[in-house]
């Protein structure tokens, strides 16, 4: 399809066009109609005009343009698929409130970067799945590298029944950069009948696939892969390698990976330091408490710190303050809103007070997980916020209000990054 791209490059010309005031010449019914126009500039313009208005009754008419003949047509529809279903497009790079800026070259992996909390609890209809799925085997590289993660950010778990062997196709894709996004999906959306493909990716012949396939292992918490995780964590030793292996073992939480996780405590490489802080702590082990209190204070990494405090919370102290502190940073705050959704609900409360934190971050990103985490008893001290003076945190109460009142009407709010 990319021989058409050349063809389609005056409709660029078209996107300056303001949205309004083509929302003001068209009626929506109009525009969708457009989609199916034999033009491929009006396809393109009839995307463009429903993307900058963003009405998400547009994404199951939008769904089919993903495998649209045109290269430049399924990337727009691709782009307008995943803006239905992000909470907000910022102006600019910086990430407030868990929502990246979504329009850069590779914005369907940035958006799964960031993780589920970047998304709105909305449920995406089959035919954009199975579109999605279409598009992953198309020949352009961007349009299925921007497939396969579109799907990893919009579908949520479990996956529907036809839908699975898709994805378990795909970590057989003859685009290694496709079976490693694809593992990486089905570690996300829960696909545990991926693991025996998944197994079989740890020896993959490129070290990308390799690595992606052990770290899906783990979101699955597949025990029976646990002695090839350590076979792998032996042979690699250092580096990417080993962590992807420690890093799945800690997400598994086996008992019998504790030696492993105290030997590795202390290494160099900090990224193996923060996997075994969090094995030991998902492992229950309390044998290293001293360890974890110390690092958590005075390790030279951040990420560690937060992995050791995140550890101690695990095993039964009050490290949620010392957690919440992380969320002032950027860099820090998906790692750390990852830890407080997997520790679940019932610590909801103890999150409120630092809505009131005198950093706006932190009111921002505490917002955002209480969207996740809390219920009807949240919502008032989040109301409070909507009226902040700082717009990212107001928006980002505002967003967790109506997701707090979309679960309770039945709509599933992610568990875990």
């Amino acid at each position: 399809m990319s021989g058409h791209l050349k063809t389609l490059a005056s409709i660029a010309v078209l996107a300056c066009a303001p949205a309004l005031l083509l929302a003001q010449q068209q009626r929506f019914d109009d525009v969708i109609r457009n989609l199916r126009h034999p033009d491929p500039k009006v396809r393109l313009a009839a995307v463009q005009l429903l993307h900058e208005s963003q009405y998400p009754e547009a994404i199951g008419p939008i769904a089919p343009l993903v495998n649209d003949p045109v290269d430049q047509i399924q990337l727009e529809a691709l782009a307008a698929e995943l803006s239905f279903f992000l909470g907000e497009e910022l102006p600019t790079k910086k990430r407030l409130g868990f929502v990246v800026e979504v329009r850069n070259p590779a914005r369907a992996a940035a958006a799964f970067e960031v993780g589920p909390l970047a998304v709105e609890p909305r449920v995406a209809p089959p035919a954009l799945i199975e579109a999605l799925f279409k598009a992953v085997d198309d020949e352009n590289p961007k349009v299925r590298t921007e497939a396969i993660y579109t799907i990893g950010t919009v579908a949520r778990p479990p996956l529907a029944a036809a839908e699975i062997p898709l994805l378990i196709k795909a970590l057989d894709h003859y685009d290694p950069s496709i079976r490693a996004a694809a593992a990486r999906v089905a570690g996300r959306l829960e696909v545990a009948t991926a693991s025996d493909a998944l197994v079989t990716a740890i020896n993959d012949s490129q070290a990308p696939v390799r690595y992606a396939a052990m770290r899906a292992l783990g979101f699955l918490h597949e025990r029976r892969a646990a002695p090839a995780l350590t076979e792998q964590l032996k042979f690699y030793g250092k580096g990417e390698g080993a962590w992807s292996a420690l890093d799945a073992l800690a997400r598994i939480g086996d008992p019998s990976s504790v030696p492993l996780f105290k030997a590795r405590l202390a290494d160099k490489d900090p990224f193996l330091r923060r996997a075994a802080a969090e094995g030991l702590g998902r492992a229950h082990d309390s044998s290293e408490l001293s360890a974890l209190e110390i690092g958590a204070g005075n390790d030279p990494s951040e990420m560690v710190r937060a992995a050791m405090a995140f550890a101690l919370q695990k095993l039964g102290r009050n490290y949620i303050p010392r957690l919440v502190e992380s969320l002032d940073s950027d860099k820090m705050a998906p790692q750390v809103g990852d830890y407080l959704l997997e520790l679940g609900p019932s610590f909801a409360l103890a999150l409120v007070p630092h809505l009131q934190d005198p950093s706006p971050a932190i009111r921002a990103n505490v917002a955002t997980v209480l969207g996740a985490l809390g219920d009807a008893m949240t919502v008032a001290p989040l109301q409070s916020l909507t009226g902040d003076k700082d717009r990212g945190v107001a928006q980002a109460a505002t967003r967790a209000i109506e997701r707090i009142k979309q679960s309770s009407h039945g709509t599933k709010s992610p568990s875990s990054f």
